[in-house]
Parts: C-alpha cells; sequence; structure tokens
C-alpha cells in the first residue's frame, strides 16, 4: 500500500511514517504540510492508496482538501483529528472519510485503523475481481448455475467485508465467525427456519472439531468451544462498540443505518452510545451478545451479496 501524509506538524508526519515503515504497513510515497499542495493528480501520480490527511491545519484543512479533490478519487482516506464536533466528523464521513485517528497519536490505534482499511481494500478488491470475472464470463444471470466452490469462496469473502465494515475483522473471534460460516455452507440448505437453523452449541462443536483435526480429546473439544465462545463474544462487541461509535458520530452515518438493527439488539447499540457519550468504560459483560442472531444475519447477508 501507498500512503501519502497531509498534516501542518512535522512531528506527526514522521512518527506515522515510521510506524507504517517499521511495521511494514506499507510505503509512504510523499507528504506535505497543508492541503493546498495536494491534487488528484499529484495523488495518482504517486499511486497513493491511503490518504491520511489532518482536519485542522492553517491554509487549507481537510474537509476542503477532500472537497476539492471530488468524487473521482479511487484511494482510500484517513483523516487525523482531535476535534470531537459531530457535525465536522459527519461531514468528513459523506465526503468519503474511512476512518479516524484521533490526536494525539496513539500508535496500536494507528496500527489497528490502517490494517482495517487495507484489509477492507484488499476484500473488496478480491470481490470485484469475482464480480468481473464473472461478468465476462456470462455467469451473472445464472448464479446457481456455479461451481460450489466458487460459490462458498465468493460468500466467505463477503462476509468478511461485511465483518470489515462492522469494524471487527482484526479480532480473533471474527476467523471463528468465518468457520461457522463455512460450516452452514457446507450444510447445503437454501434457506433456514428458526427451528431448521444449528443451534450455538452445534456450531461451536462442530467448527472447533474442524479446527482441532483428527486426534483429540473430548476434554480438547470442550476447551476449545470455551476459548471460541469468548473470542467470538469479544469480536462481536467490538463489532457492536464500533457501530455505536459510528451511530453517535452521525446517527444517518450509512453503515449504522445498514447494520446497526439487523445485527445487534438496538436497545444494546443505544446502551452503548450512551456509554461512549458518557465516557463510560464498562466491560462487555454489561452488553447482552446475541451470538446466533449475528451468526444467521451475517450468512443470510453473505449469501444475498453474491
Amino acid at each position: 500500500m501507498n500512503f501519502f501524509i497531509v498534516d501542518d506538524d512535522e512531528v506527526i508526519r514522521s512518527m506515522i511514517a515510521e510506524i507504517i515503515e517499521d511495521y511494514d504497513l506499507g510505503k509512504v510515497v510523499g507528504e506535505t504540510e497543508d492541503g493546498s499542495h495536494i491534487n488528484n493528480k499529484l495523488l495518482a501520480f504517486k499511486h497513493v492508496d491511503i490518504l491520511i490527511i489532518d482536519l485542522l491545519m492553517p491554509i487549507k484543512d481537510g474537509i476542503q482538501t477532500i472537497q476539492g479533490l471530488g468524487d473521482s478519487f479511487n484511494f482510500k482516506i484517513i483523516m487525523l483529528s482531535q476535534v470531537e464536533d459531530k457535525k465536522i466528523i459527519g461531514e468528513a464521513y459523506s465526503l468519503g472519510v474511512e476512518y479516524y485517528i484521533t490526536k494525539p497519536i496513539n500508535r496500536l490505534e494507528v496500527i489497528k485503523v490502517i490494517e482495517k482499511v487495507t484489509a477492507n481494500m484488499k476484500l473488496q478488491k478480491s470481490i470485484n475481481d469475482i464480480q468481473q470475472t464473472l461478468s465476462v464470463l456470462g455467469f451473472q444471470e445464472s448464479k446457481t448455475h456455479m461451481e460450489k466452490p466458487s460459490l462458498k469462496k465468493t460468500i466467505l469473502e463477503s462476509a468478511e467485508f461485511i465483518l470489515t465494515d462492522l469494524g471487527m475483522i482484526s479480532e480473533s473471534g471474527s476467523k471463528d465467525i468465518l468457520d461457522m460460516v463455512e460450516y452452514l455452507l457446507q450444510c447445503d440448505k437454501e434457506s433456514y427456519q428458526e427451528q431448521e437453523f444449528p443451534s450455538l452449541k452445534d456450531l461451536f462443536t462442530n467448527t472447533s472439531v474442524n479446527r482441532l483435526g483428527s486426534s483429540y480429546t473430548e476434554a480438547d473439544i470442550k476447551k476449545e468451544v470455551k476459548a471460541s465462545e469468548q473470542r467470538v463474544r469479544r469480536a462481536i462487541f467490538q463489532g457492536l462498540s464500533h457501530i455505536a461509535s459510528l451511530g453517535l458520530t452521525d446517527y444517518s452515518n450509512p453503515k449504522f443505518e445498514e447494520y446497526a438493527s439487523k445485527f445487534f439488539d438496538f436497545t444494546e447499540i443505544r446502551k452503548k452510545m450512551l456509554e461512549l457519550q458518557n465516557e463510560i468504560n464498562n466491560s462487555i459483560s454489561h452488553i447482552r451478545i446475541n451470538t446466533k442472531k449475528f451468526v444467521k444475519v451475517l450468512y443470510m447477508e453473505a449469501k444475498k451479496k453474491v
């Protein structure tokens, strides 16, 4: 990934460039102290994949800069800011900003946000490539005749894309959730009624058995199931927290509108929004996690996207 950094603070630019290079996140192809120094032609020439830009700058701020780029850019934008004004942040999201990194800069936050955006880009590219290939082969109108391996791959990638949108793909429990989606695919059913959908016990047990391989004991299964349950709960909690933060910033955020009530109990979303608003850091135990609902919705949504 090629990065371009725009910030009037040379120390901030240096810190972010160092993090990108030290953690092998990509390559910094350019940097400048103000938005007035960049345009689409320059960014295209530099083959920029991700633009990291400060919100407040003396001559041309981040909002003005992004507006000046229009809607034709094909790179992702991460905004740096210590501003908490919901209107300004909402405007940035509407212009195409993917994520915020809050100031003062935190190394772990920078790494996590960049990894999320990068994963999102890779998944989107993979899905676009598959759709383009299917279109060329004339399969766009006859998806039911696709071979199962291709369908399986596409549904899993769609599920990954959704988990990335939910801000939880970097959580270890997301891998467990994707294993459940794969297990549901193996069940080879067109649709599920509530009474026919596998129980949580079946989901955790079967995916744990597949993960352990050919040699395991009953104690091994119980241990892995318990660990998997904890990982999945933490991952879903991260997704809920991410969506709640989007809603708190901008209630009309497209991701919030699409995912909030679909994947989570809205009362729990509201509870988390209030906690964030009041800067209360309660643990996961204060939030009710409906794992079965989440997995079922994810599976059905991933199927609809192919």
